[in-house]
């Protein structure tokens, strides 16, 4: 049925492809494999051996097969029916750290500066790779080497950044303020470039590519001016939306109209904070529906979901349309989200490494373990290959030990008064056990209740309650970016498509590391999709989403991909089979933390304790950190909640 098809854009390249099983076999049958099939799942998983460098695979990486299988059998109750007795390493450490993401890897860093760097440590990550959702990618194109973050993008927060986590970052030796030495801000602009959209017929009746007179968030490359009188002539001539949806769009954008009239700023707020944006939208500016649905992924890179599922508070706090003649009062309303609060500080600090902050963790691995990442300086990282096997040496008094899901942690005797914990995991189709002191668990909130079964029941129902946010971020090498030029755009959002959001990479030349320049070089595009289903409550779009992810195979993603980009570009000369070099999805069924959202969460609204507060008190020797623990999507989160756990089992 697709072999036509598949031919023209490409599918039968050589593409590594990671899920060998389809994902849906893998996700459902896991429950039902004997554990040593799940070990031998990952393939190369041994860190010590050589060539192992996860950074340059392709194909599907991310939550990657291998690194959730365990973890879904233990959920399901059936990892300890055919697990075997475990194996006791013998190994005793001051501090075990369960996930080795940027949390994790700052609990380390602050649990030494405290304990002594002579104290042993011990991090277990279920992943391939250090860094959590701060992912590396690496492509080749030629004597080239591309780079791409297929996670965490910057260093970046919505609200300043704390004293402790400003901190860090100075202490791993990055000057955020000299940030604009090393981007190009100008150089897709002085090639004529620009933000678009992309109607697909699906949705609108056409496919078609348009200047986007008014971008609204998700572009990376930072082009959010306002669109100038001839970008709003061509995109009235040429979007493929009724006579009456364009100028109900021109309207909501122009018009300055009191759309609650004869409220005060508070009561507006208050009803706003209660009303979606798509109901805001219909309702009280009367747009035709063809607005909404161009409109309707709009806050897909910040939470996950479209207008529908979001306030339309936070739709004013963030700027999108509609709010010009509302007469509210700058202050933030109630159960406002910490993303909509405009904070001209917080906006100063910037700073984008090209793969992301998987140079953050690179830097603090460094600083952990150094001779695992060679160089001295936090440019230098950048174009430095990591060396995996120094990563879990016995001589070392910091240990990172990749592959190796942690499925029970418990205290020897009462937790109010036990010397130690153990600490049992699996790597590799064999289970171990070690001991420490204390362990912090910086892993995703969801997991725990399933391998800490001494924790209280309270705790235990908060922890569940963080229902991640599933993504998909996608990096496509390409050839060159010629079809980009002829065509004008640097970024696409694109509501209708598999992918909403698309960007040529932001060009940022750091330490050896050089962006593409000129239209014929190679370069990295990156996509994002989050699978959300409109019409749903934000937790169960995020459920619905995250098993959509689990049972999507890679052939079925790079076929959206290729075809996604042949309909946008084709028209500028793209060609998908010739022009594709490489693909990586970073598939994050468990994505972003849940940040907490006024029309579903009642407690927010109210400024009642958040299920997060409970979520992270100490246990005895446990810590809990991770974003998860204040529900708030960014690294200066995870910093800070590390810094938390480890004062708390370090106060006594």
């Amino acid at each position: 049925m697709h072999d036509s098809r598949d031919r023209e854009l490409g599918m039968s390249r050589k593409i590594t492809r990671r899920d060998f099983i389809n994902g849906i076999a893998v996700t459902a049958g896991a429950a039902m494999m004997p554990n040593s099939l799940l070990g031998a799942l990952d393939f190369n998983d041994d860190q010590n051996s050589s060539g192992y460098y996860p950074p340059a695979l392709t194909g599907l990486r991310g939550s990657h097969v291998g690194a959730f299988e365990i973890a879904h059998s233990l959920r399901d109750g059936t990892f300890w029916e055919q697990a075997g007795k475990p194996t006791d390493t013998g190994e005793t450490h001051d501090l075990v750290i369960v996930g080795g993401g940027i949390s994790g890897l700052s609990a380390a860093h602050f649990y030494r500066k405290i304990a002594g760097f002579k104290s042993r440590i011990l991090i277990l990550d279920n992943h391939d790779d250090f860094g959590g959702h701060a992912k590396r990618n690496e492509f080749t194109a030629g004597n080239r080497r591309l780079l791409g973050f297929g996670g965490t993008f910057s260093i970046e927060s919505p609200a300043p950044y704390s004293a402790v986590a400003k901190g860090v970052i100075k202490e791993l030796g990055i000057d955020v303020g000299a940030y604009p030495k090393y981007v190009s801000k100008d150089l897709y602009r002085s090639h004529g470039l620009g933000p678009n959209i992309f109607f697909d017929k699906e949705t609108f009746g056409a496919d078609k590519l348009v200047p986007n007179p008014t971008p609204h968030g998700g572009s990376e490359t930072g082009e959010l001016s306002a669109g100038n009188a001839a970008k709003w002539k061509k995109f009235m001539a040429d979007a493929p939306l009724s006579d009456q949806a364009k100028k109900d769009y021109e309207r909501l954008h122009t018009e300055k109209k009191d759309y609650l009239p004869g409220l005060s700023s508070d009561e507006k707020k208050a009803r706003m904070a209660r009303m979606s944006y798509s109901k805001f939208l219909s309702e009280l500016v009367g747009v035709n529906q063809e607005v909404v649905h161009v409109l309707q992924a709009l806050p897909q890179p910040l939470f996950g979901i479209g207008i529908d599922a979001m306030s339309a508070q936070d739709a004013w706090g963030l700027d999108f349309p509609g709010f010009d003649g509302m007469n509210l009062d700058p202050a933030p309303g109630k159960g406002m989200n910490r993303d909509a609060i405009p904070n001209e500080e917080a906006e100063k600090y910037f700073f984008h490494f090209p793969d992301g902050n998987a140079s953050i963790a690179r830097l603090l691995v460094r600083q952990l373990i150094p001779s695992a990442i060679p160089g001295s300086s936090s440019t230098d990282v950048v174009a430095a290959r990591a060396d995996y096997a120094k990563l879990d040496e016995a001589s070392s008094p910091v240990r990172i030990r990749l592959n190796s899901t942690v499925v029970r942690v418990k205290h020897n005797g009462d937790p109010a008064s036990a010397k130690e914990v153990e600490v049992t995991y699996s790597q590799g189709g064999k289970v171990f056990t070690v001991r420490a002191a204390n362990s912090i668990l910086a892993c995703w909130h969801v997991v725990i209740p399933y391998f800490c079964e001494e924790l209280p029941d309270k705790q235990k129902e908060a922890l569940s309650s963080a229902a991640k946010v599933p993504l998909l971020y996608t990096n496509v090498a390409l050839r060159n970016w010629t079809a980009h030029q002829k065509l004008g755009a640097s970024s696409i959002y694109a509501p209708g498509s598999y992918h909403t959001f698309a960007n040529l990479d932001l060009p940022v030349s750091i330490g050896g590391y050089e962006c593409s320049r000129k239209p014929e070089d190679p370069i990295v595009m990156h996509m994002m999709k989050t699978p959300c289903k409109p019409g749903h409550p934000a937790r169960d779009q995020h459920r619905i989403g995250r098993m959509e992810l689990f049972t999507t195979t890679f052939e079925t993603m790079e076929r959206n991909i290729r075809d996604q980009l042949a309909r946008s570009l084709g028209p500028g000369g793209f060609d998908p089979a010739r022009d594709i070099t490489a693909i990586t999805v970073n598939r994050w069924p468990h994505g972003y933390a849940y940040e907490y959202n006024s029309l579903w969460d009642k407690f927010w609204l109210e400024g009642m304790e958040a299920p997060c507060e409970v979520a992270r008190k100490p246990f005895g020797r446990l810590a809990i950190a991770n974003a998860d623990a204040d529900a708030y999507a960014y690294t200066d989160c995870a910093i800070d909640q590390a810094y938390r756990a480890v004062q708390e089992i370090t106060k006594s």
